[in-house]
């Protein structure tokens, strides 16, 4: 694990990062898809970006509206069978109040429902696509999180899942730690690939967090 450095905050990603929603994701896209006659391919490639942009680009402006409406009502409805990712709680529990952020392209409504329906006690700071004007691969959502953290993003670690996200995390100027819940490791580039956050532990040493291997001695 090549992370000897102290952390200020850890900024976890939502979907495949805490939690586990692809099923429910794809339902409802599906369903959607269907609906506005969108094939599979084009909505191939969009993992991790926020809804309203995928919807602009597949769709085109005109459509956008009604069509974001109704994925956005789909998705809030689906949320059967999302439990959280290996390691998650752990994660979370491990670090204290400012020391923690979740920035995720979900609105907030969805990432509130996503997570009370996988069970996840999220952390005080809760980011959201609402909060930005524009969503991953654009750094903003970290940035607005490490501003509200009152950390440097430079301090800051990202766990991300998706390509769009970690591109995000580096533009912020932020170290990243990538789980390959939904992604292949091949794919993910970052400074440290691991299947789940069961393969990490997260450690408030009082001058920050540290991240060590899950089999790494206390």
């Amino acid at each position: 694990m090549p992370f000897d450095e102290t952390f200020a905050a850890v900024v976890f990603d939502m979907d495949g990062t805490l939690i586990l929603s692809e099923p429910a994701i794809i339902r409802a896209w599906t369903t959607w898809a269907i609906e506005h006659g969108v094939t599979a391919d084009q909505l191939r490639g969009f993992h991790g970006v926020p809804t309203a942009d995928v919807v602009r680009a597949v769709l085109g402006t005109d459509r956008a509206p009604a069509a974001i409406e109704r994925i956005n009502a789909l998705e809030l409805a689906e949320t059967d069978g999302i439990v959280p990712v290996p390691g998650s709680a752990a994660a979370l529990a491990a670090l204290p109040a400012g020391r923690a952020a979740i920035a995720t392209s979900c609105s907030e409504p969805l990432a509130r429902a996503r997570l009370a329906a996988g069970g996840v006690a999220a952390p005080d700071l809760v980011i959201t696509v609402d909060d930005v004007e524009r969503g991953k691969p654009a750094p903003d959502i970290f940035l607005l999180a490490a501003e509200r953290l009152g950390v440097d993003p430079a301090d800051c670690l990202v766990v991300e899942d998706a390509v769009h996200g970690l591109a995000a995390a580096a533009a912020a100027g932020m170290r990243t730690l990538a789980v390959t819940t939904t992604t292949p490791a091949e794919d993910l580039l970052a400074d440290a690939v691991v299947p789940d956050l069961s393969a990490v532990r997260f450690e408030f040493t009082g001058d920050g967090v540290r991240v060590f291997p899950a089999t790494e001695p206390a």
